[in-house]
């Protein structure tokens, strides 16, 4: 579509338009827009779109999407503007944000925007995201006041806690990496981020007191043989702070077997850390035992994090297996590929292709490689946001955080 509205001798009205700087530059949304709407969407530069607003075309509009990326940041108060207009004649407005800022991106969430989708789209995700505007207008959810901070933050959303696990499908592939650095990226989102703990539940070689630079202590193995005792409390003490910002339950001291605890064990665990924090990232051994089952059944998403070789394509397969035959909800798992391909590299997103077609899933989450610089923050017992800001992956890794921030943002206003 040209920059101009595309208005269609159809008689069918206009009932969304793409807000954009150049919308060519998000031709995944000009694709998916088509697919949904057919001919009754337009395009409209930012300029443009408030005099749009203003005219009788603008009569049927139900919602807008404005694409903005790292270049628009600039332009936030126009873009504030155009939402502003739009949610006083009841348009809904989507955000869809490549390479936003987190500061930026929250800005403009807290301007109006009814929802938000990362870009490049993931499969399906503008559909979801047009069938969640065009639902009656929930309450406006009233922020709890307060500080941000301490590791034993209050719990502020209105909603249940969302827990994240991370389960690693081969060694090396990286899942600490993201599960430490996820849960860093939520408690870094904004003054008002959540509070989060992150758990290490690889009981025999977890490795996220060292990623954080955190001395195992005696206490987590006392609570985990005797959990049926635990109460806030004793749970509380065998936390650790990182930079105030976020709490971590490391591994024990000492090598202990994985059938130390059971499901029952798991669920107090989950329990307590889901009555304190708003978010919880579990950091899951590479053995499937007893209570990966628990995890599974409680977890809001389940990443599973391979890499493009023989050894994590096998044991991928092994894994859905291994889930299909106990009828366990395969749908909650998100298959990651650590170290992607580049962009540029059609040879590498080929082999892409030929995996996910042999395993029969979809790969929804692709980070890129870090290169030594992941290495270097582990030795050094930092997030890859203290030491290497500009890093691939730790950008893909805080635009993961952003999208599934949003997710529980819009889920607190539908309970709310």
């Amino acid at each position: 579509m040209g920059s101009e509205l595309a208005l269609k001798s159809d008689p069918a009205p206009i009932v969304a338009c793409t807000i954009s700087r150049d919308v060519q530059k998000f031709d995944l949304l000009i694709d998916d827009m088509e697919a949904e709407l057919g001919e009754a969407w337009g395009d409209l530069q930012l300029g443009e779109a408030k005099a749009f607003f203003e005219q009788p075309e603008a009569n049927h509009l139900e919602f807008v999407a404005i694409a903005v990326d790292h270049e628009d940041e600039g332009d936030i108060g126009l873009i504030g503007e155009i939402i502003r207009a739009a949610t006083q004649r009841r348009i809904k407005v989507i955000l869809i944000a490549d390479n936003v800022s987190t500061a930026g991106l929250h800005q403009l969430l807290k301007l109006g925007a009814h929802d938000f989708v990362p870009y490049p789209l993931p499969e399906r995700a503008l559909h979801e995201a047009i069938e969640r505007v065009r639902l009656p207008e929930p309450e406006p959810v009233v922020a709890s006041e307060g500080k941000g901070g301490g590791h034993l933050a209050k719990h502020r959303l209105e909603a249940p806690a969302a827990l994240f696990a991370v389960q690693k499908l081969a060694g090396g592939a990286g899942a600490t990496t993201l599960a430490v650095n996820l849960a860093y990226e939520f408690a870094s989102l904004d003054k008002e981020a959540p509070s989060v703990c992150v758990i290490d539940l690889d009981l025999q070689s977890g490795t996220v007191s060292t990623f954080l630079d955190l001395p195992r202590r005696e206490v987590i193995t006392e609570m985990l043989a005797d959990s049926a005792s635990m109460d806030e409390d004793s749970f509380k003490q065998a936390l650790q702070g990182f930079q105030d910002k976020m709490s971590v339950f490391t591994s024990p001291l000492e090598i202990v077997p994985l059938d130390m605890i059971g499901p029952e064990d798991v669920e107090r665990i989950i329990e307590e850390a889901k009555a304190a924090f708003d978010v919880v990232v579990i950091d899951m051994p590479a053995s499937i035992v007893t209570w990966t089952e628990t995890v599974l059944n409680q977890a809001d998403v389940f990443f599973a994090v391979m890499e493009l070789d023989m050894r994590s394509a096998q044991n991928a397969m092994r894994f859905i297996k291994a889930l299909q035959s106990e009828d366990l909800p395969l749908e909650k798992v998100n298959f990651v590929l650590n170290r992607a391909p580049r962009m540029t590299d059609l040879n590498g997103k080929g082999r892409v292709k030929r995996l996910t077609e042999s395993l029969g899933v979809k790969i929804s989450t692709q980070l890129a490689d870090g290169g030594k610089q992941v290495l270097q923050c582990g030795d050094q017992g930092l997030p890859l946001a203290e030491m290497a800001k500009k890093n691939p992956l730790r950008k893909d890794i805080q635009k993961l955080a952003v999208s599934l921030h949003a997710a529980m943002l819009t889920d607190t206003a539908k309970t709310a």
